[in-house]
C-alpha cells in the first residue's frame, strides 16, 4: 500500500509534495523531491528524448513527433489507470503538444524546441520586471506558499529578508537566460543542430531548475539563511 493510501486509511491528509518552488520551504532541501521523483524526471525528458532519437535515426519528422507525443500521452494514461494525479503529465503533454504542433507546421524540426525557447523568453522578461517593480518573483511566491502577507515588501525591519528575495529571483533569471543563450544559437543552426539542441534542452531543464531552487533555498529557505533573518541575539544589559 502507498504511503498516501496509509495516510487516507489513519484519516490524514497526504503531504503535499514539495515540488518545484515548495521545495524551498523545507528544513533541508531534496533534489529529487523538486523535480517530482524519478517519476516525475523521467516524465518531463522522455518525450524530448525520443524525439531526438528518432529524428537523428531516421532524419524524419512526422514518425519523431508522433513517438513524442505518444509517450507524453503515455504518461497520462498510466497514471489515469493508477489514479494517481496527472497534473504535471499534463503540463508535460501540453509542452509536447505545442512543440509537435509548431514543427508539423514549419516542417522544421527545431521548431519543436521553440515554444520552450519562448516560455523562458517570457520566465525571463517576468522576473527581471518583478525585480524592477520591487516585487521579487521568489518572495511573492515564498510568501504566497506560506500563507503570509506581502508586508516583507515595504517593512523597514526586514530589509535583509527582501533582498535575499531579490537575490534568489535573479537566481531564477540567470536559469531561464543561461538556458536561452546556449539554446538559441542551437535553434538558429538548423535541423543539423537538433541532436545538439535536444541534449542541451534536457540538460538545462529539470536538472538546471533544480539547481538554481537549491541556490534559492539556500538564500531563503536553509537554517543559515533563517539565522541570518533572525538577525544577532540581543546584547545582554551590563
Amino acid at each position: 500500500m502507498s504511503e498516501e493510501r496509509e495516510q487516507a486509511t489513519a484519516g490524514e491528509a497526504p503531504a503535499v509534495p514539495a515540488r518545484g518552488m515548495r521545495a524551498v520551504l523545507g528544513e533541508e532541501f531534496s533534489f529529487a523531491e523538486a523535480v517530482g521523483g524519478v517519476r516525475g524526471l523521467v516524465e518531463s525528458t522522455a518525450p524530448g528524448l525520443v524525439f531526438v532519437v528518432v529524428f537523428v535515426a531516421s532524419r524524419l519528422l512526422a514518425p519523431a513527433l508522433i513517438a513524442s507525443l505518444a509517450v507524453a500521452v503515455g504518461a497520462v494514461v498510466v497514471r489515469l489507470v493508477q489514479r494517481t494525479p496527472v497534473t504535471q503529465a499534463l503540463s508535460g503533454v501540453l509542452g509536447v503538444a505545442i512543440g509537435v504542433v509548431w514543427a508539423w507546421w514549419s516542417g522544421r524540426a527545431q521548431d519543436y524546441f521553440a515554444g520552450g525557447l519562448l516560455a523562458n523568453v517570457g520566465f525571463l522578461v517576468g522576473t527581471v520586471a518583478s525585480i524592477a517593480a520591487r516585487w521579487p518573483l521568489v518572495g511573492v511566491a515564498v510568501a504566497a506558499l506560506r500563507g503570509e502577507d506581502m508586508a516583507w515588501r515595504t517593512d523597514p525591519a526586514r530589509l535583509r529578508e527582501r533582498r535575499r528575495y531579490v537575490w534568489a529571483t535573479w537566481v531564477l533569471a540567470a536559469v531561464f537566460a543561461l538556458r536561452l543563450a546556449v539554446q538559441v544559437p542551437l535553434y538558429y543552426a538548423g535541423e543539423d543542430a537538433v541532436a545538439a539542441l535536444g541534449t542541451a534542452k534536457l540538460a538545462m531543464g529539470v536538472p538546471l531548475f533544480a539547481l538554481g531552487l537549491w541556490v534559492i533555498w539556500l538564500l531563503v529557505g536553509s537554517r543559515a539563511a533563517r539565522a541570518d533573518l533572525q538577525g544577532p541575539p540581543p546584547t545582554p544589559p551590563r
